[in-house]
């Protein structure tokens, strides 16, 4: 008689938080399905960012440019953010949005980074990059890219200084920007001074104990995961042709990197991964940064932000990114 193995356990959510999930299922399922992507790319008025949100009474200014993307693909679209008054030479905050590499756009949590430039007197370039499953690995990653090379190239006309380039991104957007730094890197491309990583999205092989953990349960669950990866590299997930700017987690050399702040939730599909690509990040000499929150789910910060611990990873992040800006 065969048996079916256990699911792994994880620790309990944070009260607070726990309460919070109750209304985030009115707008997000447990489990985020490929036949769930077109209802999700869909305009929601709870979820999306305008213009005029981030013009924020007039302080900042708005503006967006298309700029060439990969060798031989369509060009990119970026969003550009600009505190109104901010001194020449700043430095400038790349973001690479969140959304499982399924959903998203420009506009995608740069809301959050917007007060990062604000309090530092940066500019937030925000790149468009093409979607999985329509357009499957590399495209998002070359495409982040891309719009980071016109950015580095381009920083003195937007006010910005280009050897003072932080980037920045949450969920798949933090795996695409730990990709995008180890591409610069192996690519002798632009110098960065910071990567930001917010639960990054890294390890597409599903083998650690929090990957299966949940099912149905907190937000981006085990079924949730396998959506955006097999997306992303349909039958390559799992083998031995997956590119590590694609996975980063797969990468066996991490040295050379810029400092890395990482964090996540206690109970998210992508705690162990994150953890240790924190430890291998020390192991390499790199300095990193990591918080593990308790009772944390993905995205809680975001999706709770009225919580006492939501407020704390908010501003941890926070301090870390002034510090970086004003090294």
């Amino acid at each position: 008689m065969t048996t079916t193995p256990a699911r792994p356990t994880h620790p309990p959510f944070d009260p607070e938080l726990e309460a919070a999930l109750t209304l985030v299922r009115d707008v997000l399922p447990g489990s985020i399905l490929p036949e769930h992507i077109p209802a999700m790319r869909e305009p929601n008025p709870l979820l999306d960012v305008t213009p005029e949100m981030l013009r924020r009474d007039g302080t900042v200014e708005v503006s967006e440019r298309t700029v060439p993307g990969p060798d031989g693909d369509p060009d990119v679209t970026v969003l550009v953010l600009r505190p109104v008054g901010i001194a020449p030479g700043a430095p400038l905050i790349y973001h690479t949005h969140g959304g499982g590499m399924i959903i998203g756009n420009r506009f995608t949590g740069v809301a959050g980074i917007l007060d990062w430039a604000v309090e530092s007197g940066a500019v937030v370039v925000s790149v468009e990059y093409r979607l999985a499953p329509e357009h499957p690995d590399p495209a998002p990653v070359e495409d982040c890219y891309a719009g980071l090379v016109w950015a580095h190239g381009h920083a003195a006309e937007l006010g910005a200084d280009p050897d003072r380039i932080l980037i920045a991104g949450a969920s798949a957007g933090g795996g695409l920007a730990a990709g995008v730094a180890l591409l610069a890197r192996d690519r002798k491309g632009p110098p960065l001074i910071g990567q930001v990583l917010m639960c990054p999205m890294l390890d597409d092989r599903a083998v650690t104990p929090s990957s299966t953990s949940l099912e149905g349960e907190g937000i981006w669950d085990r079924a949730s995961n396998d959506t955006g990866w097999d997306a992303l590299l349909g039958e390559r997930r799992g083998g031995t042709d997956v590119s590590v700017y694609a996975a980063p987690a797969r990468a066996t050399d991490l040295s050379g990197l810029p400092p890395a702040f990482v964090d996540v939730g206690s109970v998210e599909t992508f705690r162990d991964e994150d953890v240790a690509y924190a430890t291998a990040l020390w192991q390499a000499g790199v300095q990193c940064e990591l918080h593990v929150w308790p009772g944390g789910f993905h995205g809680f910060d975001l999706m709770a932000p009225q919580a006492a611990l939501s407020q704390l990873s908010v501003s941890t992040r926070a301090a870390w990114v002034r510090r970086t800006l004003a090294s």
